[in-house]
């Protein structure tokens, strides 16, 4: 079949981040775009992920900075009210700002929005959830992904990550299950914003993804705030209380000592690749639901491509708007050789404070290399210091070869979140740590222990 034989040159599932990235850059192309989605724009990213979390880290990094303040001398309360219905009105204020662009940039490119959910009946055309077939030369897959509930008795008593912005108060006691970076996230935002939380984490450690060393000193700075962790906890069941709504956890070795007002899961996401006909046309469906792809995106089945969580590789909002915007060029834009690189992808957990890496860890590092060095830094801030505050940075350099070409950088800190970036960079470009240390630091700052570590 040739293009004009197709309603459109590209249909988009799914209106998250990836979908509309792929649906602008093939408009830019001057193709005929249809894009799927029957909820709000903007997927899990705007709606109940990145924007709403940082926008509820940032109110918790504000009763942070408030309790420091009083350390230093400014008389305010220990514990100052915070009003959540007003919080709530400036966040989704911020978001639908987002919904308003996203609504006039579909508009102003042409891009066909059809409010319906879609699934495919054949290689090319999809058929939406009102009956509708349309075909396209190209489909797209981006309809993202879903936090997981544990398969336990009581399970449905438990909350998910998207329920946390459904709160209109902070739970007095609340249990978190998983010990991922969501789970890390929320322990941190619900502590500053008055929340007592106890972390009930499988393995032995914080974030498996991330560097160990700086995962435990994290681990150690959330305990000093006041967050409880227990460490190789089985979960088996969680029960309703008798006093009402709370809940009670059991483990596979007793019950804790205590019952939650809250018990929020954070064990990882599912792809969401059910009801869409996919496995009838032959695009083969991974173990957690996602969409197995090449290194070019493009499924088992050649017209039918998938970007983002669904993917099933990188779970970011950047990774997913590159991939699409690789993926549409080479479809559409007259380069059959873009695809994304996956290397050196810098990575934030918005924890108090953030923890952030680009590169290899340690660890892989050396697996991949006979001559590798490592650099530390382990220092308090100044403003913690002034504060008389117990909250400790790590930051690690990971060099290979003669050279010494920096593979890695981790930083765990006030502002790593802001200082990563510069650095991932640094990174992309193959810097040494010799041109590290010809930098002249910022002086005084954190980031200048990036480029004074020395052995």
């Amino acid at each position: 079949m040739t293009t004009t034989s197709h309603d459109y040159d590209l249909i988009v599932l799914g209106g998250g981040s990836g979908g509309l990235a792929a649906a602008f850059r093939a408009a830019q192309y001057g193709k005929r775009v249809a894009m799927l989605e029957p909820d709000e724009l903007g997927g899990t990213c705007v709606n109940v992920g990145c924007v709403p979390k940082k926008a509820m880290w940032l109110a918790a990094d504000l009763a942070g900075r408030i309790g420091l303040a009083r350390a230093m001398g400014f008389d305010v309360p220990l514990r100052p009210a915070l009003s959540w219905k007003e919080l709530i009105v400036h966040r989704q204020g911020y978001i639908e700002n987002i919904h308003v662009s996203y609504r006039k940039r579909l508009d102003e490119t042409g891009v066909v929005r059809v409010p319906r959910r879609g699934r495919l009946v054949d290689t090319h055309t999809v058929e939406c959830s009102d009956g509708v077939r349309i075909s396209g030369e190209h489909i797209v897959l981006a309809t993202g992904a879903h936090p997981q509930r544990p398969d336990i008795p009581g399970a449905e008593l438990g909350l998910v990550s998207d329920d946390f912005f459904n709160l209109c108060d902070a739970p007095d006691h609340v249990a978190i299950v998983g010990g991922g970076y969501i789970a890390v996230e929320l322990a941190g935002l619900l502590q500053a914003l008055g929340s007592r939380v106890t972390m009930l984490v499988r393995g032995s450690r914080l974030l498996d993804r991330f560097d160990g060393e700086l995962a435990a000193q994290l681990a150690d700075n959330l305990c000093h705030q006041g967050v409880r962790i227990q460490f190789n906890y089985r979960l088996r069941e969680l029960q309703r209380d008798s006093e009402g709504d709370r809940v009670r956890v059991l483990g596979h070795d007793g019950p804790l000592d205590s019952v939650f007002d809250k018990v929020f899961f954070a064990i990882g996401r599912r792809g969401n690749s059910r009801d869409m006909g996919l496995e009838q046309v032959g695009v083969q469906i991974g173990e957690r639901g996602e969409v197995r792809v090449d290194e070019w995106q493009t499924t088992s089945v050649p017209s039918v491509h998938a970007v983002g969580d669904l993917a099933g590789k990188e779970g970011l909002t950047p990774v997913a708007i590159a991939t699409a915007r690789h993926l549409m060029d080479r479809l559409f834009g007259g380069k059959p050789q873009a695809k994304m690189d996956f290397d050196n992808i810098p990575s934030v957990v918005f924890s108090h404070p953030p923890l952030g890496k680009v590169g290899l860890g340690e660890e892989e590092a050396r697996q991949q290399f006979d001559d590798v060095r490592i650099y530390h830094s382990n220092f308090r801030p100044m403003l913690q210091a002034l504060a008389d505050g117990t909250q400790r940075s790590m930051f690690k350099l990971v060099c290979v070869g003669p050279e010494e070409r920096v593979v890695g950088v981790h930083l765990l800190g006030e502002a790593a979140d802001e200082i990563l970036q510069g650095f991932a960079v640094a990174v992309k470009m193959g810097a040494t740590k010799a041109q590290f240390d010809a930098t002249v630091a910022i002086h005084p700052t954190s980031a200048e222990e990036i480029v004074l570590m020395h052995r």
